[in-house]
């Protein structure tokens, strides 16, 4: 940052900051002598508001370095060439905010809600003492995030074209239609992004990191990726087993899976789709799937409401994004699988009873379910060893004897009674 830029900005003290932080929720919630937050141009390095609700304030051209933002709620504020280095924004909300220009080197994005956010280039410039327009920049000019932190952070249908995020770690964030256009990532780590139908085009990936990344209907035209590793990263190309190269037709095995079930293993015989991508299988959710065989198999994005699941091994499967809501999983296997923003709601994860009156639990452990919502959800002495469910939604949900041993639940909505429990 230039010198000049510094020292034409004032300096405000911590008291000051929370005073007019306090004004600006006097006035979002309604009340008297409420006023909106203006901190363009202002000095506020180092300062805390955390867990403040700033949403719509102006902080254009401020110098915000190493300020804590943490839990924030930003939402369509204006950072327009603002100063965020080193920033704490972790699990901030910056819905639709204007962060053109902004230097966000070395922040802590972890978590944050960035949906619709607006990171293009951007300059901002000012008259000096002679009335002469000269233009205030950072030391790298246009919008930059290097070495930032922004893993699971949300990125969707973000505007991130022609940033400068070298080394930044953008690992298991939702990036779905971003467009990042020009932008450069070299060295980035984007390992298990979700960049379904984002606009990659011109981007430079040199170095990054993009295993296990989600690329549907990606744009990449003259990309750059010389180094890039793309180890396991899904496509619009079939990954595994693909239905076409069965025995017999899907149809004909799922309805012989059918009528095993109904039959209780008289007739019938059951289903083996062993990693197999059933991305293209079209009303798989309304057969009765009990004790479907289906380890490493790919449902990325499948519609599963309401689904007969019970008792199938689905370990290591691709369930990302997928729409379980109300689905029977009682005594599923789903260790070590892939559950990142699938819909879970209602589902029954707790045990399933078999022969001689026992009761088999669900088993997640190890489990990547990140953003999952699994709100209501009968999750009763399920296993949930070693699993990360951070920013997972638990509201409503049933977690009684369930097994969290190791369990990241980083930023996790919990239900009270968990809670309370856990602090015993």
């Amino acid at each position: 940052m230039s010198v000049d830029k510094r020292r034409s900005s004032a300096k405000l003290t911590q008291k000051d900051a929370s005073a007019a932080a306090a004004r600006h929720e006097m006035l979002y919630s309604g009340r008297m002598g409420g006023a909106r937050a203006v901190f363009a141009f202002c000095d506020l390095s180092g300062l805390d508001l955390s867990g403040r609700n700033l949403a719509d304030a102006d902080f254009t051209g401020a110098i915000l370095e190493e300020a804590n933002f943490a839990g924030t709620r930003l939402d369509s504020a204006s950072f327009f060439g603002a100063d965020l280095r080193r920033a704490n924004l972790a699990q901030a909300s910056l819905r639709r905010a204007d962060l053109r220009g902004v230097c966000l080197r070395g922040a802590n994005l972890t978590g944050a809600d960035l949906c619709e956010a607006d990171l293009r280039e951007g300059t901002i410039a000012e008259k000096d003492k002679y009335g002469n327009l000269r233009v205030v920049q950072h030391k790298v000019g246009a919008s930059e995030l290097p070495s930032a932190l922004l893993n699971s952070a949300n990125l969707e249908r973000a505007k991130m074209t022609g940033v400068i995020a070298t080394q930044a770690d953008f690992s298991d964030a939702m990036m779905r239609g971003c467009r990042l256009v020009r932008a450069n990532l070299r060295q980035a780590r984007l390992t298990g992004a979700n960049l379904e139908n984002a606009d990659l085009s011109g981007c430079n990936l040199t170095g990054a990191s993009l295993v296990g990344a989600v690329l549907v209907g990606t744009r990449m035209d003259l990309a750059v990726t010389d180094g890039a590793d793309l180890t396991n990263a899904l496509t619009g190309a079939a990954a595994g087993r693909e239905p076409r190269h069965l025995p017999v037709p899907m149809d004909k095995l799922l309805e012989s899976h059918a009528r095993w079930v109904e039959t209780d293993g008289r007739e019938g015989t059951p289903a083996d789709l062993s990693g197999m991508d059933l991305r293209n299988v079209t009303a798989l959710g309304s057969r009765p799937l009990t004790a479907l065989i289906a380890p490493d198999a790919i449902f990325y994005g499948l519609t599963l409401e309401g689904a007969s699941l019970q008792g199938s091994n689905l370990q290591n499967a691709d369930l990302r994004s997928a729409r379980l809501g109300g689905a029977d999983l009682r005594g599923v296997n789903l260790v070590g699988a892939k559950l990142n923003h699938a819909d879970l709601h209602d589902a029954k994860l707790g045990p399933l009873m078999i022969a001689d009156n026992r009761l088999l639990p669900a088993r997640l452990d190890r489990v990547a379910a990140r953003y999952a919502d699994f709100r209501g959800a009968d999750l009763r002495r399920a296993s949930l060893i070693g699993g990360d469910l951070a920013y997972a939604n638990f509201v409503d949900a049933n977690l009684r004897d369930a097994d969290t041993e190791e369990t990241d639940l980083t930023g996790a909505k919990l239900p009270a009674m968990f809670v309370e429990n856990a602090a015993k």
